[in-house]
């Protein structure tokens, strides 16, 4: 190591060192020609300078010569130093055993991940020699792993899925030290090790317990009983081999409580016996389990077998009743056990962390996979693919929930590195959270940057995990018959006519318009279609309502949200079902103009808006639009909106019908006003003057009493009152004009339905005039009005 006479301090300290002068002390203490400054910067990359500085002093100590050549290569010099500035416990490994710093050396092993079949062979072969050996061996696998995932930022798909290989080599090589340490009784049996959890979905930590189920079978000739005592002897003895924590160490904890009645059970059964389990005592969240299960060591032939006869339990779970809310249940009760030291820094269990992604997706995998065997990954990643490409989930929010579970995952990762220890928690203090951050890149603000980018992902996490966990489309899809989930157009006659379908050949040819092909819309309306003929079948008039979906999709179908609304949003397609299969009157509000159906996705967007509201609205047109036309046309288009809200929100059955009448009152009363005003400003204009009169319109009837039906006309009266200094008969022209101009313009042909204005409640009826004078009314109902126009 050469000398550098410098301020060591300020070089050591901008390179990301706590502790600059012990730095500077601990490099002279080196026994390596390493320049320096290379390795300072080298160290300035890594997640923990000082430790990694400290073990790298304490290893080379040892004067080992695989050691300083490591330190002597570049990409070796590079890996060994990540390794040590991520795990204090690989180091310490290290320190015991310089050489083994030598696979930094191979280039060969930071290419490529290690095989099934090759870790397999190293174990066995280490195991023969002693279980010491073979925790060395792992602990070298874990090295050159770490610094693969570290330096080469190794994907957490194929870092996690070499662990759970290594998890299997290890379990068949301490299969085969029991099977030869009990060669008189090995030959009764054959035995399956089936993984389970993290371990069978291939996305195991570096620590993890590793979940398993023993299944076993007599060998021809002898009986069941003595073959299981045997394999469960076998068993038993594998599961202390690799958990033990004796002078060679612990590699993990081998967990059987996944199988049949847990604990308490049997550990080792007949994959008959397990099939009668499943069949009769199995609870909700044993299926859900299940849905992990992989081969994993011994007899690959029964391992098949099991999984061949285990598999169908799976996929059959979410016909039980009250599947979802089962699920559902599980998930806050999860929640609810959290322990409120560790509160929201629980990276697996609490709201918008791990096991929110893992519940979401697996409900999603349970409810659809009945039907479509393209969803049925046991990887979570792997799935969420999956259910992105078939439609069950949108694009957006499977990238997002994948991006945010791969930093979730790797974040556990580097915490567990430190110390090797089985921990999910995100340590509060500032030197810690810097050492981590570091180790993901985020060297500047450490700390404040890993922070914001966990903070970040939990709020996405929590909020697509609620509207996809708790999607009353889930319910509905699981409460159809695994046949009738996915739609196909020879399953569809029979059901159309089972559902009451008058005439199923005309609704089977709108499913095949709405299905045909493999578009994204396709396959989204196969996904939805099953349970919408169901909502409309529960209306009086299914036909028309899958006439008019067909209809709403021709015209919004390449709109990128329409779809996505109907399967993720709260009950926007159960409600648009239902509006669609109970009114025409709606239906007929919707088609005219589709987008409307957005209004569905918010159920707070159907309570009704204030006359203060309304006023803001109508008097923004006004201020837009030159013509009284294109205001008129504006508040007509208001005026269905409105319409639409209402019939939305009546038949969900928020409103009252005394509420309904007061509704749409209010909106005919800010419809005609702005009419009227738009009108007058017309009148206006082709007169260059102010008009002559003032001008009032008085509601009548069912208007006037707020108790207007959605068909209803608007009975009124049109008053005038002179300006002054006006002549008479010019304010009675203006008047009738703007009269006139209101019913006009409130009739006009248009895709919004016409409000039709009836003033035939005025004096002497259509004989008399359509518009007078206050005084005129007074003396008109003083001398000559009858009874009922009191």
């Amino acid at each position: 190591m050469t000398d550098r006479p410098v301020n060591e301090t300020g070089m050591f300290s901008r390179s990301g060192f706590f502790d600059s002068k012990r730095a500077s002390e601990l490099v002279k203490m080196l026994n390596s020609n390493t320049d320096q400054d290379i390795l300072t910067e080298n160290l300035s990359k890594v997640a923990d300078p000082d430790n990694a500085l400290l073990l790298l002093v304490r290893i080379s100590e040892k004067k080992n010569l695989d050691f300083l050549k490591s330190l002597e290569n570049d990409e070796s010099r590079l890996r060994l130093l990540h390794v040590l500035g991520s795990s204090n416990r690989l180091g310490e490994h290290l320190v015991n055993f310089p050489e083994d710093a030598s696979i930094f050396l191979h280039e060969i092993s930071f290419s490529k991940a290690n095989t099934k079949e090759e870790l397999i062979t190293l174990f066995t072969t280490a195991a023969k020699s002693s279980r010491a050996h073979l925790v060395r061996e792992y602990r070298k696998v874990l090295l050159g792993l770490a610094a693969r995932d570290i330096c080469s930022k190794w994907p957490l798909r194929e870092v996690a899925a070499e662990l759970a290989d290594a998890a299997d080599a290890i379990l068949q090589s301490a299969l085969e030290v029991s099977l030869n340490k009990n060669i008189d009784i090995s030959k009764k049996f054959k035995l399956a090790i089936i993984a389970m959890g993290k371990a069978g979905g291939q996305e195991l930590n570096y620590v993890s317990d590793v979940d398993v189920i023993f299944t076993a079978e007599p060998s021809p000739g002898f009986d069941e009983q003595s073959a299981i005592s045997a394999a469960t002897k076998v068993a038993s003895e594998v599961m202390q081999y690799i958990s033990v924590a004796d002078d060679g160490g612990q590699i993990w904890e081998v967990d059987a409580a996944l199988r049949p009645e847990g604990k308490a059970g049997a550990l080792v059964r007949t994959v008959e016996q397990h099939v009668s389990y499943y069949q009769r005592w199995a609870s909700t969240w044993e299926f859900q389990a299940l849905l992990k299960a992989r081969f994993s060591a011994g007899d690959i032939e029964l391992g098949n077998k099991y999984l061949d006869q285990i598999s169908p339990f799976v996929w059959q779970a979410a016909n039980k009743e009250n599947f979802v809310d089962e699920i559902q249940k599980m998930r806050k009760k999860v929640e609810e056990n959290i322990d409120n030291r560790v509160g929201d820094r629980e990276l697996k269990l609490a709201p918008g962390g791990l096991r929110d992604v893992e519940f979401a997706v697996q409900l999603l995998q349970l409810v659809h996979g009945r039907s479509d065997v393209m969803v049925r990954s046991s990887n979570t990643l792997q799935a969420l693919d999956q259910l992105a490409t078939w439609g069950y989930i949108g694009r957006e929010d499977a990238s997002t929930f994948s991006n945010a579970y791969t930093f979730l995952r790797t974040l556990e990762h580097r915490i567990q590195l430190q110390q090797l220890s089985r921990t999910h928690i995100l340590p509060e203090e500032e030197s810690e959270l810097r050492k981590l951050g570091r180790s993901l890149g985020f060297m500047s603000e450490s700390s404040n940057d890993l922070e914001k980018q966990w903070r970040k992902y939990q709020l996405e996490v929590r909020k697509i995990h609620e509207r996809l966990f708790y999607r009353p489309l889930l319910n509905a899809v699981a409460r159809l018959d695994a046949g009738s989930a996915r739609l196909t157009i020879s399953e569809a006659t029979s059901r159309l006519n089972a559902l009451g379908y008058k005439d199923p050949e005309s609704a089977l040819r709108h499913i095949e318009s709405l299905t045909t092909g493999v578009s994204r819309r396709a396959v989204i309306q196969k996904t939805l279609l099953p349970v919408l003929l169901s909502w409309f079948a529960d209306g009086p008039e299914p036909d028309m309502a899958l006439l008019s979906f067909r209809r709403l999709s021709d015209a919004l179908g390449s709109t990128p949200w329409f779809l996505r609304l109907l399967r993720d949003e709260s009950a926007a397609a159960e409600l648009m079902a239902k509006l669609l299969s109970s009114s025409r009157y709606a239906t007929d509000l919707l088609m005219s103009a589709p987008e409307a159906v957005s209004m569905l996705g918010n159920l707070d967007e159907l309570a009704p808006r204030t006359k203060e509201q309304y006023e803001i609205e109508m008097n923004a047109v006004i201020a837009r639009y030159e013509t009284a036309e294109n205001i008129v046309s504006a508040a007509r288009s208001f005026r269905r909106r409105e319409l639409l809200r209402t019939a939305t929100a009546d038949l969900s059955g928020k409103l009252t019908t005394e509420q309904v009448g007061n509704v749409l009152s209010n909106v005919y009363a800010i419809v005609i006003k702005t009419a009227l005003k738009a009108a007058i400003l017309e009148i206006e204009s082709e007169r260059g003057k102010e008009v002559s009169t003032h001008m009032s319109i008085i509601a009548m009837g069912r208007f006037g009493g707020f108790e207007l039906g959605y068909g209803s006309d608007a009975d009124v009266l049109f008053v005038h009152e002179p300006k002054k200094d006006a002549e008479q008969q010019d304010a009675e022209k203006c008047a009738l004009d703007i009269a006139n101009r209101v019913r006009t313009l409130l009739m006009q042909p248009s895709t919004d339905p016409a409000l039709e204005i009836d003033a035939d409640l005025r004096p002497e009826g259509k004989n008399g005039p359509l518009v007078r004078t206050l005084d005129s009314y007074l003396s008109y109902y003083q001398k000559w009005s009858a009874p009922w126009e009191a």
